[in-house]
């Protein structure tokens, strides 16, 4: 485990950064900008700190970037833990100044790891695809509507809008294969992922850009970041239903329909997914499960660098 001497709380919004230095004792405001950031991590770069921050989506991307090149540790915590801990403490208000302070508090108690450094080309990855999803969602609801007019200037321009959008979706792709095809790293592991039973472009481009722990972690922590690991609900003689909760969506979802594939196209996955619907009466639970698997598969793949092998 690392030890820092002090750990700095920050409340990232769109605007600002509320900050909670236990050094100084009090809460300031920055603006949320290159020049500001740059100039307070440049700060803590003479310090042993650790900053520890929610993710906010892409609001907290300049604050990473600028205090990785500036050597500072930071942690990107998950808001629903930050919002338990603050109730645990007795914290009913929520202000980002009194954010600010949980936070610096929480690093200090809980003490947690660093982040990896952020990687430019994931993060650019995950623009690319997250804006891929975008349109694919704008096409769905366009479609969606062409069955309601009756009027033919109405449907046309349903119509053409549906196939701007599939052009748009069109360069977005040839973006990311060409963002891909840039970066060694990117490269290859795409290759490998493509290997795998189920996993398309698509789905490949999502884990890369999102599950950058891939190759590079435990299975039983990959499982619980893709919200792939059941939990149990026992109290007393009351032995609940283990269920998967949190984690990424987008992977989960990702990997959900990659196993929905490998389930009737790879016999071993196959086998795997017909035996535990027998066991749990449910063809959703095997198919979890199946990614689950197969997430594990995928992990070893990268870890040990080499192509899907039928076990």
């Amino acid at each position: 485990m690392t030890i820092f001497d002090r750990y700095v709380g920050c409340d990232v919004s769109k605007e600002w950064l509320d900050l909670f230095d236990p050094a100084e004792g009090r809460v300031r405001r920055i603006d949320n900008t290159a020049a500001a950031v740059q100039k307070w991590a440049g700060h803590l770069a003479r310090t042993n700190c650790l900053v520890v921050f929610e993710a906010t989506g892409s609001y907290d991307r300049i604050l990473r970037e600028h205090l990785h090149r500036a050597g500072v540790a930071s942690a990107r915590l998950n808001p629903t833990l930050v919002r338990r801990y603050a109730q645990a403490r007795g914290r009913k208000a929520k202000t980002d100044a009194l954010d600010a302070v949980v936070l610096a508090d929480l690093g200090e108690r809980l003490r947690p790891e660093p982040d990896a450094p952020p990687c430019p080309h994931r993060l650019r990855l995950a623009e690319l695809s997250a804006r891929r999803d975008q349109i694919v969602a704008m096409r769905v609801m366009e479609k969606n509507r062409l069955s309601q007019p009756e009027d033919p200037f109405v449907r046309e321009d349903l119509e053409a809008a549906v196939t701007r959008l599939g052009e748009a979706i069109a360069r977005v792709e040839a973006e990311i294969q060409r963002h891909v095809q840039a970066q060694r790293e990117l490269r290859d592991q795409a290759r490998l992922l493509a290997s795998a039973p189920g996993i398309g472009p698509v789905s490949a481009q999502v884990l890369l850009a999102l599950m950058p722990e891939l190759g590079r972690t435990g299975p039983k922590r990959l499982a619980a970041l893709a919200g792939l690991a059941p939990f149990n609900h026992d109290s007393g003689k009351l032995k609940g239903q283990r269920c998967i909760a949190g984690g990424r969506s987008r992977v989960r979802k990702a990997l959900y329909m990659a196993a929905l594939i490998a389930a009737r196209t790879c016999p071993d996955l196959k086998a795997f997914a017909d035996r535990i619907t027998q066991t749990a009466k449910a063809r959703k639970i095997a198919l979890i499960a199946t990614a689950r698997k197969l997430l594990i598969r995928l992990n070893a793949m990268l870890r040990d660098n080499v192509p899907y092998r039928i076990a």
